[in-house]
């Protein structure tokens, strides 16, 4: 075999052998930055879940908190007219 040839195949082996291992640490960046990715999304998506939560348990209430005004509104007025004529 010419010498020429024998240094082109070891050129390209260790081309090949160099692209394999830059490919290989590459993809564990990106994994790895997709995974850290993922946590801050789901923490964030767990962050809203619980506001919602709250929010949805404070638009439950509102309806009663609102009836309970309006009872108390009404006693008000009932002891305002009590008052006036005793």
């Amino acid at each position: 075999m010419d010498s020429s040839i024998i240094v082109a195949v070891i050129s390209a082996v260790v081309t090949i052998f160099t692209v394999i291992l830059n490919t290989r640490a590459s993809n564990r960046e990106i994994q790895h930055k997709l995974e850290t990715s993922q946590a801050v999304t789901d923490t964030k998506i767990e962050s809203l879940t619980a506001e919602v939560r709250e929010h949805n348990n404070y638009a439950r209430r509102m309806p009663v908190v609102e009836e309970q005004i309006r009872v108390l509104n009404h006693r008000v007025s009932d002891l305002e007219r009590k008052h006036e004529n005793p």
